[in-house]
């Protein structure tokens, strides 16, 4: 006997992280192609169905596309697949799936296709069982000797053997004794079910006996059966073998001779169909799974015996014929008909290791190298070892890994903003409706200090913001050469944009082919989007920033906005938007406070951004390094709430719109079909008024699109107006709480994670998502509350309730006290949470002051929370 490795002629892994037994591997001509090849068909626990055609090109090749000819996931856990005459009325192969509660059968068939990997297969349900109990395993065959169909035979949790004829149940009955199910297989030369029991004994029940047994509508007990009506189930022989078998099969490889073998824990068996024992054979391994394949003389049978050692065991009855290693512990083990070559060996692995492989020795091609024999200079080698390591260390110094901010660049970009505006505008297709749109001059000047290879120039505003060109493209650049462009940017959109901010990137490849990234960033000014006005008295929405120094006149911060002959006694000042709203600058005479007011919630931030900014760039013009902002007033939560409930509102409207839209699309193509098919009949029908159908589906198919879109551009608006709030609020709380840059950095990830809002990945989620995961962390008020687990998986929600209630609960813990923090340690975070002591929230707190509407939420600075009604 030789020891041999099993030649690995086809394999692939199974989805990821997938779980697989030993009914999950069926082989047969499931789409029933006729050319007597078998296909590989794979049910998992995870519920993927799998079908694979094997034929590589060489042995051992990689799994090419299209060998997989189907894959669907079915929802539920397979248990077993089979393949078999299931369906009535004709004699072609189906594939029975078995899950827990459910019994489907298929049809697999497959589309030809104009090239080879074109070929399409799909599955169809022919029908389907709904089990009362939990599946175990199943087994089929012409019970009772019925012709050309097979029937299904289930065994449950509890020992019930449910049998379907097909499309309709027939019977179920409990086995007699039952306690845990083993293995089931049918005999169709005595027309009998054999298993083992619990007992460790092998018993057949005759086929007739189960069908006029009492019927089992509840489970009963031998002694009850003795007493009740009808005639008791019987047991036709039984075999104690004194343990548990992993496996039955039933095999008849001639008319002559039909045998039972079932594989134990430690014995393989052979019976004969009145259940004496025809051969045994001890093992001297854990076996894992066998089939019986072929018999090769009079009177013998060879059997595939595999084992948790990762050997394969050819027997021919009790001999052993072959051993081969295996890379991994099959579940399943079948053999099949692949092309030309036949008798190949299918293994499946509990982890998805699925092969097919053929016994043989082919020689290894491995040629042991030449030994080099030259003698070794060992001063060379010690003066080349000292050179490395020299080399090695400077390549490790500090200096060297942290970024080269203090060395000089390759290439350098630099943006330059005109300080006046255009005096003839450069906006191109703008849809702002006021009467001239400004626009303003960027100068970009990229210098490079080396040769460079084909530098490209991507500028970068955001919407609805744009330029005039945002892509340059240039020749290769010489050392101590420069490039300029200049460009305009202007407001396109009908709406306010929310940073007034730009990127500048440049992309090139240095001399020795190596990519590089060089950009800048650049301001624009706010003149570019609003233009002086009269000051307004009433607006619905007021800010007041404190601030710890006296006030500035207008005259001196905004120079651009205020006319030089008011003077110093400019306090208030007014900015008109450019999308038709106007926002109030107020600076009080006898406090440090600044008032900021408009109409529009939105149209806070940009005023309320520059005016810090400006103040900011005076007082460090001054050298004061102690100013400050702070912000002591109301968080206008529910005003926020309400731009979120609008964009909310428009997403569903896209959502309904999408669908209608669909259907209509659907209807649309079924007249289509319908017409065509009329059109090319030689003798054609009346069209009963399709083409009337048709022309009405179309405008409304039209109409839908232009409600669709105009829903998207009110939909970008309302993103557009959330952004500008959100930049807002987060601006409020650093101001109220004293945030540093960091806590300020988790803010706007939190709030602002995406640039652009989609369908698929909406703001609301995202940051729902975000918000939770800082509620259960950093800002958790018990260790409890960490060990809550956030959903993987992000969906848009059916409302924004538990969003406005996490933003609610997120601004009441931190007027608590508690600080925006990342890191994991638990003792950081507990740290984090509560500085000085500070108490724990009850949640019954948390309910009472969840904002509802018609309620102001009121944070103040000593981190007190009041209501106030909001005024009609």
């Amino acid at each position: 006997m030789s020891l041999f490795k099993a030649r690995d002629w086809w394999s692939t892994i199974l989805g990821e992280k997938e779980e697989f037994d030993q009914g999950c591997l069926c082989v047969a001509d499931v789409d029933n192609s006729g050319s007597g090849q078998d296909k590989v068909i794979v049910g998992s626990y995870m519920g993927y169905l799998r079908i694979f055609n094997p034929h590589p090109v060489k042995p051992g090749d990689e799994v090419q596309p299209e060998d997989l000819l189907l894959e669907v996931q079915l929802r539920e856990p397979i248990l077993q697949v089979e393949v078999g005459k299931f369906v009535s009325g004709t004699e072609g192969l189906h594939l029975a799936v078995l899950h827990c509660r459910k019994l489907c059968v298929y049809a697999v068939s497959g589309t030809q296709g104009n090239v080879e990997h074109g070929n399409q297969y799909q599955i169809k349900l022919m029908y389907e069982h709904n089990l009362q109990r939990t599946a175990c395993n199943m087994t089929y065959g012409p019970f009772g000797g019925v012709k050309g169909r097979d029937l299904i035979c289930i065994q449950s949790m509890d020992g019930m053997l449910m049998l379907f004829e097909q499309e309709s149940y027939a019977f179920g009955r409990f086995l007699p004794g039952f306690l845990l199910p083993g293995p089931l297989a049918y005999s169709s030369r005595t027309d009998s079910f054999i298993t083992v029991s619990s007992c460790q004994q092998v018993e057949s029940y005759k086929y007739q006996v189960l069908a006029f047994a009492t019927d089992a509508d509840e489970r009963q007990d031998t002694e009850q059966q003795k007493l009740s009506s009808g005639k008791r189930l019987a047991v036709d022989w039984v075999l104690n073998i004194g343990e548990q078998a992993l496996d039955i099969c039933v095999v008849s490889f001639n008319q002559g001779v039909s045998s039972v073998f079932v594989l134990g824990e430690r014995n393989f068996f052979c019976l004969k169909d009145n259940g004496q024992i025809r051969f045994m054979k001890k093992l001297d391994y854990s076996p894992s799974c066998f089939i019986p394949y072929c018999s090769v003389q009079e009177g013998t049978t060879n059997t595939l015996i595999a084992n948790h050692n990762k050997m394969l065991n050819v027997y021919q009855d009790v001999t052993l014929k072959w051993a081969t290693q295996l890379p991994h512990i099959p579940v399943s083990v079948k053999v099949a008909n692949f092309q030309d070559l036949k008798g190949v060996i299918v293994t499946l692995s509990d982890d998805g290791h699925l092969q097919c492989s053929y016994l043989g020795t082919d020689p290894s091609l491995f040629q042991a190298p030449k030994v080099d024999s030259r003698e070794i200079n060992y001063e060379e080698m010690n003066a080349e070892m000292k050179e490395l390591q020299k080399i090695i260390r400077e390549a490790t110094k500090t200096q060297d890994i942290l970024p080269e901010s203090g060395k000089q660049r390759d290439v350098t970009v630099t943006a330059e903003v005109s300080p006046d505006l255009d005096e003839e505008s450069q906006a191109i297709d703008s849809e702002v409706k006021a009467g001239a749109v400004p626009s303003v001059t960027v100068k970009i000047t990229i210098q490079s200090r080396v040769a460079v290879q084909k530098p490209s120039l991507a500028v970068c505003v955001q919407a609805p913001l744009a330029v005039t060109c945002d892509q340059f493209a240039f020749d290769d650049l010489e050392p101590d050469s420069s490039e300029t462009v200049v460009l305009s940017v202007f407001l396109k959109e009908n709406c306010s944009p929310s940073e007034l901010e730009g990127t500048c990137v440049v992309s090139y490849n240095i001399s020795t082919g190596i990519p590089r990234v060089a950009q800048c960033n650049f301001s624009l000014p706010l003149r570019l989007v609003c233009f002086p006005a009269q000051p307004s008295k009433a607006a619905n929405h007021k800010l007041t920033i404190d601030t710890n120094k006296p006030p500035i006149s207008f005259v001196t911060i905004f120079p651009d906005f205020v006319d030089p002959s008011e003077g110093d006694q400019a306090n208030a000042l007014g900015f008109q938007f450019l999308t038709g709203s106007k926002t109030t600058l107020l600076a009080s005479k006898t406090s440090q406070r600044y008032r900021i007011q408009s109409d529009q919630l939105e149209d806070l931030w940009l005023v309320t951004k520059e005016l810090i900014h400006r103040l900011e760039v005076h007082f460090k013009k001054q050298n004061c390094k102690d100013f400050a902002c702070t912000f002591s007033g109301s968080i206008p939560l529910q005003e926020y709430f309400e731009l979120i409930d609008q964009h909310f509102e428009l997403r569903l409207n896209a959502e309904k719109l999408q669908e209608l839209l669909s259907e209509r699309a659907v209807q649309f193509r079924a007249i289509e079909r319908r017409l065509l098919t009329r059109f090319k009949d030689k003798t054609p029908a009346p069209l009963q008024h399709l083409d009337t159908l048709l022309e009405g589906t179309f405008r409304e198919v039209i109409a839908l699109a232009d409600a669709a879109e105009e829903n998207q551009a009110n939909m970008f608006q309302a993103f557009a107006k959330l952004k500008s709030a959100t930049h807002l609020v987060i601006m409020l709380i650093s101001l109220w709480q004293k945030l540093s840059s960091d806590q300020v950095a988790i803010l706007e990830a939190t709030f602002l994670p995406l640039a652009e809002d989609t369908q698929e990945l909406g703001w609301e989620e995202t940051v729902d998502a975000a918000v939770s995961y800082l509620l259960r962390t950093c800002l958790s008020k018990s260790s409890k509350e960490q060990a809550l687990t956030l959903s993987s998986q992000l969906s848009m929600p059916k409302d924004t309730s538990r969003l406005k209630k996490n933003i609610t609960v997120f601004c009441d813990r931190l007027a608590k006290g508690g600080r925006l923090s990342l890191c994991t340690d638990s003792s950081t975070q507990q740290a984090a949470v509560m500085p000085g002591g500070c108490a724990t929230i009850p949640e019954s707190d948390l309910e009472e002051r969840t904002v509802i509407p018609g309620s102001t939420a009121m944070f103040s600075s000593n981190g007190q929370i009041t209501k106030q009604k909001s005024k009609p």
